[in-house]
């Protein structure tokens, strides 16, 4: 007899059909508008033969040869154990590694979002684990948007987050914004997800709202395809990671015909005078303007000039998606794309301004409908040493080396262990050679 129940997804809530405790079906919920085609995949996840079904460990691992080099890592098979058999394993590495090279040795990895929900937030369950059995290395910012969260403390202010809340949603936008530029593009199938759970997808239809009321939207990307075909965007096709050229010789423009905001740039800025001198390259000979930046980017001299006057003569809103960020110096097209709202004098009203990774979820851009209701407690960490996250591979290879992070200079530490939990649906302890 088939049973219907509610579940909750990353990509969704759909209802579960079960038949004598199998799975054999997944349905959208007739409250969501635009349910996800991820959501039905589950039926064959569940079963597929590359689910990993209990414990395994590496063979030589359990032969005696973890601290050995040139042993099979990476090429020997896995031995499935009990789960009691695998907890055993992995609390004696935990008390020998503490002993042995003390609690800054234990690297607390999981990075993933793992199962939806709060509780099974898996870094957070790992994270609380280790530091109530005497701390961990610990990693910094995330591999999705590290460059955004640490250049705007610095241009902005706020921790690195809270430029989520101060954007302009898109209700805002549909209600006071005339332009929107978005550098990176706005892919919709992107908002299909959102971390821990998502009851209704709204972001394709508050986008269809901004664009029936009048807002006209302006695609600088390499693909056509990153903006809805509905939304009818102007699109300007950009060489890759050349957004930061195309900003500066948009903020050329403005510069020299006397657009800018000079007002709100002296009474709500700082630097402005330096910046300026960049752009007309008196501090280096090169004048970043229009042709210029033409000639790195691919959009044309007159695109650009007229997408300057645009932005200074409409409510104008700067969108920057985070896929520009990822790559090297990618703090610069997040600085810029602040900088030209700035000069535009859209900042700081209704619905104009600054944002970024719209779209990327459905909650970015989507306010509120619901109170936080619950947390687990943290517990703090007793281990002072971290990593940014995505320099694992170095602090491996080169532990003690010193790096320059964020202004400051940070000694990479010594890992001999780490537990990595969610972020490939399993749980990973390692251990290192030594």
């Amino acid at each position: 007899m088939e049973r219907r129940m509610s579940v909750a997804t990353h990509w969704g809530s759909f209802v579960a059909v079960v038949d004598s405790g199998r799975l054999v079906r997944i349905e959208p919920r007739p409250d969501d508008p635009a349910p996800s085609p991820i959501g039905p995949g589950m039926v064959t996840a569940a079963d597929d033969t590359a689910r990993v079904q209990r414990p395994a460990v590496r063979k030589g691992w359990l032969n005696g040869e973890p601290r050995v080099h040139g042993t099979a890592r990476g090429t020997d098979a896995f031995v499935e154990v009990s789960w009691d058999h695998a907890i055993t394993l992995v609390s004696d590495e935990l008390r020998r590694v503490r002993a042995q090279h003390g609690d800054s040795a234990v690297f607390g990895g999981s990075y993933g979002w793992a199962s939806a929900g709060r509780f099974h937030h898996a870094q957070g369950q790992l994270h609380r684990f280790l530091a109530l059995g005497g701390g961990f290395t610990d990693s910094r910012n995330t591999y999705s948007t590290a460059a955004v969260e640490v250049i705007l403390p610095h241009v902005i202010g706020g921790h690195p987050w809270s430029y989520q809340s101060r954007m302009p949603m898109w209700d805002e936008i549909a209600e006071n914004c005339e332009l929107v530029v978005a550098f990176g593009g706005l892919a919709l199938k992107n908002s299909q997800i959102n971390p821990g759970e998502l009851a209704r997808h709204q972001t394709r239809d508050l986008q269809r709202r901004c664009r029936e009321a009048g807002v006209r939207f302006v695609n600088i990307s390499p693909i056509r395809s990153d903006t809805a075909e509905f939304l009818d965007a102007e699109w300007l096709p950009v060489v890759p990671d050349t957004d930061t050229a195309a900003m500066l010789g948009i903020a050329h423009t403005m510069l020299v015909n006397g657009w800018h905001d000079e007002d709100f740039l002296r009474r709500c800025c700082v630097g402005f005078d330096r910046f300026a001198a960049y752009l007309t390259g008196e501090l280096d000979g090169v004048r970043k303007d229009a042709a210029w930046a033409a000639r790195i980017t691919g959009i044309g001299e007159d695109v650009i000039d007229d997408l300057a006057r645009r932005l200074t003569s409409q409510r104008s809103l700067v969108m920057v998606n985070y896929a520009v960020q990822r790559a090297d110096h990618g703090e610069q097209p997040i600085w810029m794309s602040v900088v030209l709202p700035a000069m535009a004098g859209s900042m700081g009203r209704a619905g104009c301004g600054w944002g970024a990774g719209y779209a990327t979820l459905d909650a970015t851009g989507v306010a509120p409908d619901r109170p936080f209701v619950a947390t687990i407690p943290a517990v703090p960490n007793p281990v002072a040493d971290f990593i940014p996250v995505a320099r694992i591979a170095d602090t491996l290879l080169h532990p003690g080396e010193v790096i320059d992070y964020d202004g400051s200079r940070l000694t990479l530490p010594e890992l001999r262990l780490v537990y990595w939990c969610g972020g490939t649906r399993s749980t990973t302890t390692k251990t290192c050679t030594g």
